[in-house]
């Protein structure tokens, strides 16, 4: 970028800032908090560049296979930290499973998908990253809000190592947002503090409370691999609802049966057995007819919650199933 441009964007930055810094005031940070960390960030254009280079593309746009995504993402070397991780962690995990209802594994698979165990938390500012992605303008009203909240965070007292994250402002070894943050995180070590990123008892209970606040049903399975006979009318099992949020995700999804009635459809479970009759589940084939399938319950749209891919949810599910064998 030219100098005359970068002086030109810098000081648009500065202009939009002081628009946030009024927001922030608004909504209770203190003039210390503010006056000591927005005048100290700059544009960041690497963190625009990275968001401008996400896979969205248009909405007809053939969706990939998902085993070249399972091949990555369920591979041996991350079910073998997880299981490590895992046993390290037991007695923790228990305790927070039986508090909550969310399994262990599903903890540590959303740990090990999100930063590869506390490996991989990123090193970006913070406040530059989401004042940078506010001002391009484009998701202005998410990332804005993210800032305020980040700003909230340090007005706390959340130090300084804290509001270093991802280059999309997540925080953390579990990846929260700053708003997520400050609703969600929670103290497991009963030290006073929600340390997302130092500790791992607190990192935990914060992700089974994400879970919990939306709706995980305790003892019952996210989902299981099924394979589909080759007569099978997808026809009768298409969904008609369109989904408000990620549609493009949901609209892969069948409609709602009851296990009893897959059987009766001729599905067979890939591991040999059926959960119980009564419970709902819809039908997603990732990788198209004849390749494995899955039925999905109410659980997998928790997953979604998280991270709203087919993809990802998927995945985690099939990491937590091998973590716990």
């Amino acid at each position: 970028m030219p100098d005359q441009q970068a002086i030109a964007m810098e000081s648009g930055f500065r202009v939009y800032l002081a628009q946030v810094r009024q927001r922030a005031l608004s909504e209770g940070v203190s003039a210390k908090t503010v006056d000591s960390v927005l005048p100290s960030i700059r544009y960041n254009e690497r963190v625009v560049r990275l968001d401008r280079q996400q896979p969205e593309g248009p909405t007809d746009a053939p969706v990939p296979n998902f085993a070249p995504y399972k091949a990555r993402h369920v591979d041996a070397s991350r079910i073998g930290r997880g299981r490590s991780k895992y046993s390290e962690l037991r007695p923790v995990l228990g305790r927070i499973e039986a508090e909550t209802g969310v399994p262990e594994a599903m903890m540590i698979a959303i740990y090990g998908h999100e930063t590869n165990y506390g490996t991989v938390t990123g090193n970006y500012n913070a406040p530059e990253a989401l004042a940078s992605l506010a001002f391009e303008g484009r998701r202005r009203s998410l990332f804005e809000a993210e800032l305020i909240a980040v700003l909230k965070m340090i007005d706390r007292g959340v130090p300084q190592y804290a509001i270093t994250g991802s280059w999309a402002g997540a925080l953390g070894k579990p990846q929260f947002l700053p708003s997520v943050y400050l609703r969600l995180a929670r103290d497991g070590d009963g030290d006073g503090y929600a340390d997302i990123w130092k500790s791992e008892i607190d990192a935990m209970t914060s992700i089974a409370n994400y879970f919990v606040k939306s709706g995980w049903r305790r003892d019952e399975e996210w989902g299981f691999a099924v394979s589909v006979p080759a007569s099978f009318n997808r026809a009768s099992v298409k969904t008609l609802a369109a989904a408000p949020r990620c549609p493009r995700v949901f609209a892969r999804h069948s409609k709602w049966l009851t296990i009893a009635e897959w059987k009766q459809l001729g599905l067979t479970p890939d591991r040999g057995y059926w959960p119980k009759d009564t419970m709902l589940a819809s039908l997603i084939e990732p990788d198209g007819a004849g390749k494995t399938a899955y039925l999905l319950g109410g659980n997998y749209r928790v997953i979604l919650d998280y991270n709203c891919s087919n993809f990802y949810a998927l995945s985690v599910g099939l990491l937590a199933d091998e973590v716990r064998k």
